[in-house]
């Protein structure tokens, strides 16, 4: 271990910091004009901007300059320019995930992920691909698929990180054990220096170097520099690298070496953004195992397995990962993918081994060969060889999930990262686990320990006080201690994070003092002036600054119509949810986040917003708490679909938060007539029912009804739906029912299936009663009062909430199941209510007792006896009932009745209740429709049958398709009718043309809203002079 030299010592030369107070609003405002006048993409020096990019993954915060969103590389290269002339300096992001702060600074930000992420070439044949900085990772895998090629490593962010944020990290994953890391797998780099040098760089042999280092000009100061790095320091760099697979930490200058073929590309990748700005690389493909096969091995501890990872290496597996029963205990304890937990053999730690081959057979036969020996031993593990795909998908998912799903098991006491990435030689991981949880214990940390274990790679997540001064001090202290283990050990502070801020400040106990003086020297190669990131990896900032907490954090307290009984009542607890994991950002699937999947805009992802709700209450640089026009802009595409209440590793419920700040916001502003169209669609519906001639010929007589939709805030496009012309609750009332004395059950008639298609509600009534329960329907005019959240009406739906309570309190408290059709009805009950009224036991009971139809015939099975459903069906899935349910519940019910069932990762159809049905929103209404649903449903054939439980999906394909989608209500009756169904018949049979639909039926939606249009207008309230941002009393 060398000695602990830090890099700031005052003997040595610094390279330049630039803190926020060196660029007043004028010295911004005169870089931002040049860059506009410069650069054909985006330049956005707002407050908003500059605040949604002040951190990333990490426990760093610094407010940049602003960003460029550059279009192609002659933006970057004209930015660079400008940027020069106004001394400004650089950082290159990524995908904005990066976890040791290295991806924060007072810069310019660059961020190529929106219009720079293609393929620009790629060769099967010398399994190769050219690819620009911001390309998903995934993409670029899915192209080199289909030549059965892939990029070997593949970090648990696979589906978001970028390839140009994988360079500037040195990225690994999983299968770095079969490929190695980005640094092996990178052929040549397209790079440009701060003073406009552009280059390709690469493997260079001697007689290009020596021709190289002599040419004029700055080309020639680059390669003489670093030969005479490399002569100067080759010793050392030999002697002084540790020789484990997983060394990310300081710069790759084992690459300069003459063995590794002198290549510049390779040398800079882990660099962090601190020497070049990448334009373009060239990336090594390596054949993609065609089939693989998991097993899963059981010891009693983390430690255990962790020694026996040699022993598994010796079976030449693709990838060996390790996870410990904390990590399982705690994924647990949040609900995260419980069901793929319940896989995994006995023990209390885990080795998961994969073994890749060119068929099952093969992959399989090398998985048996292993666990036959294994069992062999006395000590052997319990082992679970998995042949299902599904199944060893959830397992992968479980272990990438990690790092965020630990961060917030408990709100008292969240983890961070900060030590969350060390390695060693994979032969010492059991006993290094075993030192580092004794040091843990000492300074009374916990953290789960797992990770990539097959390279001796660990991952953890810790209690840190980051809040306080004496805690921010014994943070920095545990960091000193394990950076001093780890050393001792012959490992590396980081084994693929790289090093940013929270590591480099120990890089001299792990490097010696030439080492040290060789990283400064390499920097000083590309970036003389220190303008490239400055602070990061060279003359670092230390480890406790620029935190985004620290002893000074004190979030403004602000009083919430919602309890948020999980954060003890503080909005800013929620706000600080998102760690920057960034799994809002996939573009290919979940339904977590829809508006940024269609426009890729920061802004529009759940980790966009939560990160301006946590600066607005901040303060700087997003002010005008609640009134915020930038924060409101961003909210404003958030389609409220709650995928990020469950897709989200931490649970950030953004459509939660969209309603509170709504409802704070339109206290000082008018809402748009929409507001109260689509808010208020139960009071006017129940008004149109009493007027349906006149409410027909409103929304539907030529002429009228262009202006109706003007009124409504309802694009041209848009059909007005149609109203029925009973509602189910007087349907039902009128029906003569005789008491049989079976099971009660409570029908819950909710606005849509009782005013727009009570054809499902009876459908749903009858598959009840004919399994012998007694349905019983609420006469009174009742509303969980979905829509009053859209636009924050909340404390008319706190009232709502309190009357449906009232009502049905004798039901509630006998235990009466209560079945909601409409999903995001049912989620109300699941959800904002125990939110809004957490301590209310009648609002507990409701939400224990509130069944979807499909999980009540799920559970009672037995008790519905129909003959085998013979169809295909395509089963779209409701956003809500992914979120609070989980998804598979219609799907598993409909294959149990034998139905051939077809569930495409849809994500969210794109409607979301009234969103769709605003003018302004249906452009990225169909949009979203369009990334999955609609072209699937398309492609099903006409025979098929459509599944949709939620009103506004059906709409949304009704609307943009000749197709009607069914109710599993409806499906659940023709089932128990006859079994058979063609898709094309039961649509003419159960679904009315629309035509003919609109003579007989009133108008739906914003039908009934038009009637009230006068009345809603003048219910408006006038803005509030409440004031809304002081303490919680």
């Amino acid at each position: 271990m060398h000695e602990a030299r830090r890099f700031d010592d005052p003997a040595a030369p610094r390279h330049r910091r630039f803190g926020s107070h060196a660029w007043s609003d004028q010295r911004r405002a005169a870089l931002e004009r040049d860059l506009r006048a410069a650069v054909r993409g985006e330049v956005r020096f707002d407050a908003a901007s500059r605040g949604m990019y002040a951190t990333a993954g990490s426990n760093y915060r610094q407010v940049p300059i602003g960003v460029v969103i550059p279009r192609a590389e002659d933006d970057i290269v004209r930015a660079i320019d400008v940027c020069r002339a106004h001394d400004a300096p650089l950082l290159g992001r990524g995908g904005g995930t990066s976890l040791a702060g290295q991806c924060c600074n007072v810069a310019v930000v660059f961020d190529c992920s929106k219009y720079m992420n293609g393929i620009i070439d790629l060769d099967p044949e010398a399994k190769r691909a050219r690819v620009q900085p911001g390309l998903i990772l995934d993409h670029l895998d899915r192209a080199a698929e289909m030549h059965h090629l892939t990029f070997g490593p593949d970090p648990s962010t696979h589906d978001h990180c970028t390839l140009g944020g994988m360079i500037g990290n040195n990225s690994c994953g999983v299968h770095s054990l079969m490929a190695g890391k980005t640094d092996d797998n990178v052929e040549s780099l397209d790079v440009l220096t701060y003073d406009g040098t552009r280059l390709t760089v690469g493997p260079t042999s001697d007689a290009e170097l020596a021709r190289l280092a002599v040419t004029s000009g700055r080309v020639g100061q680059i390669y003489g520099g670093l030969r005479s790095l490399r002569d100067k320091y080759a010793d050392e760099i030999r002697r002084g690298f540790p020789r484990i697979p997983r060394r990310v930490s300081g710069y790759n200058l084992p690459w300069l070496l003459a063995e590794n073929g002198f290549n510049v590309a390779r040398a800079l990748v882990g660099s962090e953004g601190t020497c070049v700005i990448v334009l373009e690389a060239t990336v090594r493909l390596v054949h993609n195992p065609q089939s693989r096969t998991l097993v899963a091995l059981g010891y009693p501890d983390v430690y255990s397995a962790a020694d026996d990872v040699p022993a598994i290496l010796e079976y030449a597996p693709i990838g060996l990962e390790g996870m410990d029963d904390r990590l399982i205990a705690d994924i647990r304890h949040i609900g995260v993918r419980d069901e793929s937990l319940r896989q995994l053999p006995k023990g209390g730690g885990w080795l998961l081994v994969e073994f890749g081959g060119e068929s099952r057979e093969e992959a399989d036969a090398k998985a048996q060969d292993m666990v036959r020996s294994l069992q062999q031993r006395r000590d052997a593990p319990a082992c679970r060889v998995f042949d299902d795909r599904e199944h060893e998908e959830q397992i992968w998912r479980t272990r990438e999930a990690g790092l965020g799903a630990t961060a917030h098991v408990t709100s008292d006491h969240p983890t961070w990262e900060g030590w969350e990435d060390s390695s060693v030689p994979p032969e010492r991981l059991g006993q290094y686990l075993r030192d580092l949880r004794k040091l843990l214990d000492r300074y009374h940390y916990i953290g789960d320990f797992y990770g990539h274990f097959g390279q001796g790679c660990l991952h953890t997540r810790t209690n840190f006080d980051l809040f306080t001064a004496d805690g921010v001090r014994k943070f920095h202290a545990f960091l000193e201690e394990a950076a001093d283990l780890v050393v001792s050990y012959g490992g590396s502070l980081s084994g693929e994070h790289g090093d940013g801020q929270s590591r480099a400040e120990f890089l001299p106990k792990m490097f010696s003092a030439p080492l040290i003086q060789a990283f400064r020297e390499f920097k000083h190669v590309w970036d003389p002036g220190g303008m490239m990131n400055p602070g990061k990896i060279v003359d670092p900032y230390r480890a406790d600054e620029n935190l985004r907490y620290g002893p000074d954090f004190s979030p403004l307290r602000v009083w919430t119509h919602f309890q948020f009984p999980e954060e003890h009542g503080d909005f800013s607890k929620a706000t600080m949810r998102c760690v920057g994991v960034g799994e809002c950002r996939r573009t290919d699937r979940g339904t977590m986040c829809p508006s940024f999947q269609v426009t890729r805009e920061e802004m529009h992802s759940t980790r966009g917003r939560a990160r301006l709700l946590w600066e607005m209450l901040e303060g700087d640089p997003v002010a005008d708490v609640w009134q915020n026009e930038q924060v409101r802009e961003a909210l404003d595409l958030c389609l409220a679909c709650k995928g990020c209440k469950s897709d989200c590793p931490v649970h950030v419920d953004m459509a939660t938060y969209k309603s509170e700040f709504l409802s704070h916001y339109y206290e000082q502003h008018w809402r748009p007539p929409s507001a109260y169209a689509f808010g208020l669609v139960h009071v006017w519906a129940r008004l149109a029912s009493k007027l349906p001639t006149l409410a027909n010929l409103l929304t539907h007589a030529p002429g009228v009804a262009p202006l109706a939709k003007r009124i409504a805030g309802m694009p041209a496009q848009r059909r007005v739906p149609a109203f029925a012309a009973e509602t189910f609750q007087h349907q039902h009332a009128r029906a003569a029912r005789r008491s049989h004395g079976g099971e009660p059950v409570l029908l819950w008639p909710d606005t849509f299936n009782n005013h727009f298609h009570p054809e499902i509600a009876r459908a749903a009534c009858g598959v009840l009663e004919r399994a012998g329960f007694e349905v019983s329907v609420p006469p009174q005019a009742l509303c969980c009062g979905r829509p009053l959240y859209d636009y924050g009406f909340l404390p008319l739906a706190k009232r709502t909430l309190e009357n449906t309570l009232h009502a049905l309190r004798d039901p509630i408290r006998a235990g009466v199941p209560v079945i909601v059709l409409e999903p995001s009805c049912a989620a109300v009950f699941r959800d904002e209510m125990l939110n809004m009224l957490p301590h209310d036991q009648d609002a507990k009971r409701l939400a224990s007792q509130v069944r979807l139809l499909g999980e009540f015939v799920a559970k009672h099975r037995e008790r519905f006896d129909m003959p085998a459903l013979d169809a295909d069906v395509l089963v779209h899935e409701h956003c809500h009932q992914k979120a609070i349910w989980g998804r598979g519940i219609d799907i598993d019910l409909l294959e149990s009745l034998g139905a051939r069932v077809s569930a495409p990762d849809t994500g969210c159809c794109g409607m979301a209740g009234s969103f769709g049905f605003e003018k302004e929103h249906y452009a990225i209404s169909c949009r979203v429709g369009e990334r999955v649903l609609l072209p699937a449903v398309r492609r099903a054939a006409a025979t098929s049958l459509l599944v949709a439980d939620g009103f506004s999906c059906r709409e949304q394909i009704a609307q943009l398709t000749n197709r009607r989608a069914l109710h599993l209500a409806q499906v659940l009756q023709l089932a128990a009718s006859n079994g058979r169904a063609s898709g094309s018949a039961v649509e003419r049979a159960l679904v009315i043309d629309h035509a003919e639909e609109t003579a007989q039926r009133l108008p739906a939606y914003v039908a009934a809203a038009l009637i009230g249009m006068g009345a809603a207008l003048a219910l408006a309230l006038r803005p509030s002079a409440r004031p809304n941002a002081g303490a919680r009393s």
